[in-house]
């Protein structure tokens, strides 16, 4: 029954295979749970915290509510769609939502705009439009979107597990200080430290030689044991975590989970924790408030929504085209085998994270780490759904894994991914300098829209250059002309 609705042995998997992919995408993205929540544990324009109470308080709500709708709308993805692809709370857009928006309006008032992006997003996929936009996009270029977000995910891996990390950005005439004459730089001043790089080393030198060696589930092996060492490593030199408070950090320390046994208040295990659901309905308290509240306004609401929308509508794109080049599950033109049913779940996605008050729910480029693993079908999104649902409980178990043992499968996918590269015309430079600017700026700009953006207006501009405009579809130009409003959206506000 399983092999005959996901058409497992037609797409070259098994249904073991589709299992460790699904907990490798789980494993990898996981983090959002603890993360999600202290992104919007913050104070809104009107002073109160999501949920009414203290900063504790939200942060258990949203981790609750994160789990919750990310294990829906993945298992929703896997059945409906049958792709290999796991949803959750968007990195940047939960950041956008609680500084650009929720700052200058109350929670209910910034989720009624996800919610109204989502829903905006759900019609033109409904109309056509975003699939129809998708397929206008020539070839190259998606694979172009496919290289350029295997080394986007690769610099994530990087930057979380502390193998490279941000330098100060300090501005000229700063008190007794100089800016950094670099961004990125080798551990903590140019040096790795700490024992978190030893784990973070382990578990990607372990992984490539069980890759070299064909042994199946090497992904997952690897995670699993660097889990392990880090639980051990913690044990014996009690590293603590990196961020000690807003003012004091461990440059030594593990960077977002410390990976700990968690133990109640008698010192006893404790793998389980209550839910609290009490952000569900948020997005519906005050949908259309942002339009009227003086601090926001309607054009400056309407604007915020586009910027959600903009980011949201070819993140997505980007991400399903990666995972279906990696997947195999593209035809001879670069489309996405059921990419209209992949769409429409994603799009309920934003909607849902704004209706449950924890940000626009989106597709995870993670997912490509249990394709790595081997997943091809919906199957493993079913797994990775039910593990996000099981952490709703097990929340405390989730949390023994640290970042430096989930990344090293990130620098994985990342090679993996980029083996496309030479499926590019770089001969033709409408197509090479466009594909250039698309795979550099997605991991330079940490943006996967910016480098889609970039793509798509210097393809536009330098084949009118050519005089070759009648190759550009129609709905490119249009495209294109929308990412000039995003990239000028800063001026345009302060214009406003």
């Amino acid at each position: 029954m399983l092999d005959s609705y996901f058409k497992i042995k037609e797409r070259g998997s098994s249904i073991a295979q589709e299992v460790r992919g699904g907990l490798v995408t789980f494993f990898t993205m996981a983090y959002i749970v603890a993360l999600n929540p202290l992104i919007l544990a913050t104070t809104d324009g009107a002073g109160e915290f999501i949920g009414g109470g203290d900063r504790t308080n939200a942060i258990i709500i949203v981790a609750a509510g994160t789990a919750l709708i990310a294990g829906i709308l993945t298992i929703l993805m896997g059945a409906v769609a049958n792709f290999p692809l796991a949803l959750a709370t968007g990195l940047g857009l939960n950041t956008f939502v609680a500084v650009s928006i929720a700052k200058n309006a109350t929670w209910a008032q910034a989720m009624g705009l996800v919610l109204i992006e989502g829903i905006l997003i759900l019609i033109l996929v409904l109309t056509g439009f975003r699939i129809a936009v998708f397929k206008a996009i020539p070839t190259a270029l998606k694979v172009a979107i496919s290289v350029g977000i295997g080394l986007f995910i690769a610099l994530i891996g990087l930057v979380d597990a502390g193998f490279v990390r941000r330098t100060p950005n300090v501005v000229w005439g700063s008190t007794n200080s100089k800016p950094s004459a670099v961004p990125l730089e080798l551990g903590d001043g140019g040096t790795l430290v700490g024992w978190p790089i030893v784990v973070f080393a382990f578990g990607l030198f372990l992984t490539i030689i069980l890759m070299i060696k064909k042994i199946k589930g090497s992904i997952l092996i690897g995670i699993i044991s660097s889990t392990v060492l880090a639980i051990i490593v913690e044990a014996q030199f009690k590293v603590g975590n990196s961020f000690v408070s807003p003012t004091e950090s461990n440059s030594r320390g593990w960077g977002l989970n410390t990976p700990t046994l968690p133990k109640d208040a008698s010192g006893s295990l404790n793998l389980t924790d209550a839910p609290r659901f009490d952000s569900l309905g948020l997005g519906f308290d005050d949908i259309f408030g942002a339009f009227t509240n003086p601090k926001t306004g309607a054009l400056a609401a309407c604007l915020l929504v586009f910027t959600l929308l903009l980011a949201d509508f070819f993140d997505t794109m980007g991400t399903m085209t990666a995972i279906g080049n990696q997947a195999g599950l593209v035809d001879k033109s670069g489309n996405v085998q059921g990419a209209n049913r992949i769409l429409v779940v994603d799009s309920i996605a934003a909607a849902a994270g704004g209706a449950a008050g924890i940000s626009s729910n989106t597709s995870y480029i993670e997912s490509a780490s249990g394709v790595g693993e081997g997943a091809r079908t919906g199957l493993s999104s079913i797994v990775t759904g039910i593990a996000f649902l099981l952490t709703t409980f097990l929340a405390p178990l989730v949390a023994i894994i640290p970042y430096e043992a989930a990344t090293p499968a990130l620098i994985i996918v990342g090679f993996l991914m980029m083996g496309q590269v030479k499926n590019i015309e770089w001969d033709d430079l409408g197509i090479g300098i466009p594909a250039f600017l698309t795979i550099i700026l997605m991991p330079f700009s940490y943006n996967i829209s910016v480098g889609i953006g970039a793509g798509f207006v210097t393809h536009v501009v330098i084949r009118i250059v050519q005089g070759r405009r009648k190759e550009v579809h129609p709905l490119l130009l249009l495209v294109s002309g929308l990412f000039m409003i995003y990239f000028l959206s800063s001026p345009i506000n302060a214009w406003i």
